[in-house]
């Protein structure tokens, strides 16, 4: 142990940081999971000076490997000291998960290393000791993926794929499951997200507008069919972005997950965003404004130009940079705060729990960043009016504070506070209906 401390300590200041010990690790061929290095110097890090001094990784150690010991003997049914395939099937189906033997036999190849198909203890030990997970239900999760949730307004980016799941092509299986869940999902909610952007554009202190009043006002202008209004363009924008942002994630994923969800979400939204500005000018037309989503592209172009493809990008991405990024971090912290305390019999924390999670991730992202949403659905509407007064991003949070106050930034947030029960709830149920039939293992 010893020796380990001085090799990983580079700067030789008698303690080990986060940097030093991802980077000793992969100089030394040891593979561990996203986020273990930060996990080990947290949880052996007792006097809190952000490293492991040679007393602190050595209790560390010690303490994991005795842990490390009891998953094993659990797992080694019949006590010989090596762990086979079908030691691994039935433990899984002990913790209510039901994996073939193929599966199985996969699993045992990633650890196994004299080539034995089976795993004693100092494999085992030697795979899992830089692995911060200490029991059975923490080793599957080392397995299992996050699920892909779309609320409407951003998508959750999935854990990296490994590069089996690259190479066998499941990781486009899993986005394209992603994505047709959130075209139901966005398709179901659409009037609720109509009356958000309607709210957030036409109501004020004097002209308040209320969730039936404003329904009601739209079904009058436009009939049933106008509810939906900008709802096509709103789905066709799944795509590119579920790419985008996942090519981003792709190359920022060693950063922190904040940082990589945020960077991820800003690049795929300066990549849309044209399709965006359609949208909202597509959600407030007037019957028979536009035809369609190319007339009203060529509409935008021929008079007002390249430029109005981009009204209200700045507080957009200001916005969407702690959307992206508090939405994605409070779901992980939830789902996996709920596994380390109450999995018990699964692993899975199943439907209302992730429910639950992305319920509360997306609220904590939406307070946060709705004020910038709100100035940039005005930006928008604004440039569309001829005449109207084009205000910069602070001079219009200015007016608004002025004349309604700060819960002036909130106008709609009900509507949109309404359909995010709802649309995780298709999300959901379709991206497991995809999956199946795409024939992902679950």
């Amino acid at each position: 142990i010893r020796d380990l401390f001085e090799k990983l300590d580079t700067n030789k200041d008698g303690k080990v940081d986060v940097a030093e010990l991802r980077a000793g690790l992969t100089s030394m061929g040891i593979t561990f999971r996203k986020g273990a290095a930060q996990k080990i110097i947290s949880s052996g890090d007792k006097d809190k000076d952000l490293g492991l001094d040679f007393e602190e990784f050595s209790k560390y150690l010690k303490d994991h490997e005795k842990k490390l010991r009891l998953t094993f003997k659990s797992l080694d049914k019949n006590n010989d000291g090596r762990i086979d395939h079908m030691e691994v099937r039935q433990s899984l189906a002990d913790l209510g998960m039901d994996i073939n033997q193929e599966e199985a036999k996969k699993i045992l190849q990633s650890i196994d290393v004299d080539g034995t198909m089976t795993v004693d203890w100092n494999e085992w030990k030697a795979h899992f000791l830089f692995n911060p997970a200490t029991n059975l239900q923490e080793i599957i999760r080392y397995w299992k993926h996050s699920t892909v949730l779309d609320i409407g307004d951003s998508l959750t980016i999935p854990d990296e794929f490994t590069e089996e799941e690259k190479t066998t092509g499941i990781w486009w299986k899993q986005l394209s499951a992603g994505a047709m869940a959130g075209a139901v999902s966005r398709t179901g909610t659409a009037p609720l997200d109509r009356m958000k952007v309607f709210m957030q554009v036409h109501s004020t202190k004097s002209n308040k507008i209320s969730l039936v009043g404003g329904f009601k006002q739209m079904l009058k202008e436009g009939g049933a069919a106008s509810l939906w209004r900008g709802n096509g363009i709103n789905v066709l924008k799944i795509a590119p972005e579920t790419a985008i942002k996942f090519m981003a994630y792709e190359q920022v994923r060693t950063h922190e997950r904040f940082i990589a969800g945020s960077l991820a979400g800003a690049t795929a939204q300066t990549a849309i965003y044209p399709m965006e500005v359609m949208k909202t000018r597509l959600t407030l037309r007037k019957t028979g404004q536009y035809t369609g989503m190319f007339d009203c592209a060529k509409k935008i172009l021929q008079k007002e130009g390249v430029k109005a493809f981009y009204k209200g990008y700045l507080p957009n991405i200001l916005g969407i940079i702690p959307y992206a990024g508090i939405d994605l971090a409070v779901y992980e912290s939830l789902k996996n705060a709920w596994l380390a305390n109450y999995a018990k019999d699964s692993a899975n924390p199943g439907i209302l729990v992730l429910l639950g999670c992305g319920t509360m991730s997306s609220t904590c992202g939406q307070l946060t960043s709705y004020p910038l949403a709100l100035i940039r659905t005005r930006m928008q509407a604004a440039a569309s009016i001829e005449g109207a007064e084009q205000m910069s991003m602070n001079r219009m949070v200015k007016k608004i504070v002025e004349k309604e106050g700060f819960f002036g930034l909130y106008r709609g947030i009900l509507p949109n506070f309404m359909k995010v029960i709802p649309a995780v709830s298709i999300s959901y149920v379709v991206y497991e209906y995809m999956r199946s039939g795409l024939g992902i293992q679950k």
